[in-house]
């Protein structure tokens, strides 16, 4: 330790804490000191030491920063304009019709107030996957957030469409002071082809960037890639190269058991993100197979998928609902319990954006990305197991204070760095052009 006063001190909280073999657990009347960014203790000493700034946490728990594994941000700007459609419809007549109409500066909107739904809900990191991606990392740069961004691309594009994904990821990667990672971002198997998925994965090993795709997103999928392909679309990824890079794969609710031993021979690093409420919004017939996964060592983030389908950017609601399907879906109340929850929203949501070794965890070392959740509510007293109140009692409204990269980015509810009220008002005013689906145009077909 060194003399100089520490940037951060938080002191009186309870702390969440992993042991040796990853087993969450917590410590009492915790003090945190951050320097530098950078976690330097966490203790339950008495003595709190000198720091430009204290936070007195009384009745407060500090959790690392939760991660959106895979959302497309700036789709905020479709909250509620394609509902209780199926999937097909959802694409086709309403979404990729508008998306056609998208400006580079209604993505810097929609990322402007995704960027501040999220910090108030105590997300600090999220893996974008979507288009303009430039001024995504401009805002991610400006309001303080961590992100793993991608520029997506479609085969409909040509080849410039890979080339722009390249581009993106290796002009990006370690911006905004190494708080912007990056990654190759092809859409899915079902509209990129096995030669530009191809191209990616020898891109993705010669440059060492990971991938961020759709996979095996329903069952609907993986039975239309059977039948015109004879192959799954996760046998298309392995026969494609791109399960030899690192690859992070959104949905997964199509995996079948013969996808299983293909995802374990896999030569890299595979992560899966879940977002059930979009699944059940939809009315998938299956789910992510976290158990099938966990059982592999793969590790599942928790993730919501964009505001068009989701409704909303709440982590915090992910992890229930994670947690609550499991439980339904395997007949087991036993699984998914809500310490394995917290463990997939904390260590394994890290892992699965390549961020395991720096985020996940509040120990020393680690990035100082961290949430204070008050839960002196009537809806969390009493706490007679605080994992469960965590999971099942809290909501993402009790975080009181969130930071990253030991900077405070929301104060006792109070957002630091974004005008919420501006970025409403402009973005209204837009909403007739983007919202005009007149043209008749779609930037893709869904049909698989």
């Amino acid at each position: 330790m060194t003399d100089s006063p520490a940037d951060l001190v938080i002191t009186g909280c309870t702390v969440l804490v992993h042991d040796d073999q990853e087993r969450v657990g917590f410590e009492e009347n915790a003090t945190i000191v951050v320097r530098d960014g950078v976690i330097e203790s966490v203790t339950t000493s008495p003595e709190s030491p000198p720091a430009a700034e204290h936070l007195d946490a009384r009745g407060q728990v500090a959790l690392p920063g939760l991660v959106n594994c895979h959302t497309h941000a700036p789709m905020v700007a479709l909250r509620g304009v394609a509902e209780d459609l199926p999937t097909e419809e959802w694409f086709n007549d309403v979404v990729w019709p508008i998306e056609s109409n998208l400006t580079a500066r209604d993505v810097e909107l929609g990322a402007r107030l995704a960027c501040a739904e999220m910090i108030r809900a105590g997300v600090t990191c999220f893996a974008d996957h979507y288009f303009s991606m430039d001024t995504v990392a401009s805002v991610v740069e400006e309001c303080g957030m961590r992100a793993h961004l991608g520029e997506a691309y479609f085969s409909s594009q040509g080849p410039q469409g890979r080339e722009k994904s390249l581009e993106f990821a290796l002009g990006h990667r370690g911006a905004a002071g190494g708080r912007i990672t990056t990654a190759l971002a092809p859409h899915a198997p079902y509209t990129v082809a096995d030669d530009d998925l191809a191209a990616t994965a020898a891109l993705a090993r010669e440059h060492g960037l990971p991938v961020h795709l759709h996979a095996a997103e329903n069952r609907d999928q993986t039975q239309t890639s059977l039948e015109r392909h004879g192959v799954t679309p996760i046998e298309v990824l392995a026969r494609s190269g791109i399960l030899d890079a690192d690859v992070l794969i959104a949905h997964g609710t199509g995996i079948l058991d013969r996808d299983l031993p293909v995802l374990a021979g896999a030569s890299g690093r595979v992560a899966v993100a879940t977002a059930p409420r979009g699944y059940l919004k939809f009315a998938w017939p299956t789910t992510t197979p976290l158990r099938a996964l966990h059982d592999l060592g793969i590790p599942v983030g928790l993730a919501t998928d964009g505001a068009a389908s989701n409704n909303s950017l709440d982590v915090w609601e992910s992890m229930a609902l994670t947690a609550l399907v499991q439980k339904s879906t395997t007949g087991d109340p036993r699984w998914l319990t809500a310490r394995q929850a917290l463990h997939h929203a904390t260590l394994q949501s890290a892992r699965a954006v390549g961020l395991g070794d720096t985020l996940g965890t509040l120990a020393p070392g680690r990035r100082a990305d961290i949430v204070l959740v008050d839960l002196t509510g009537p809806h969390t007293q009493p706490v007679h197991d605080l994992a469960a109140t965590l999971v099942h009692s809290a909501r993402s409204s009790d975080v009181r204070t969130t930071i990253v990269d030991g900077r405070i980015l929301m104060r006792d509810r109070e957002l630091l760095t974004l005008d919420v009220a501006e970025v409403v008002r402009e973005l209204g005013e837009r909403m007739p052009a983007l919202l005009d689906r007149g043209h008749g145009k779609r930037i893709q077909d869904y049909d698989t």
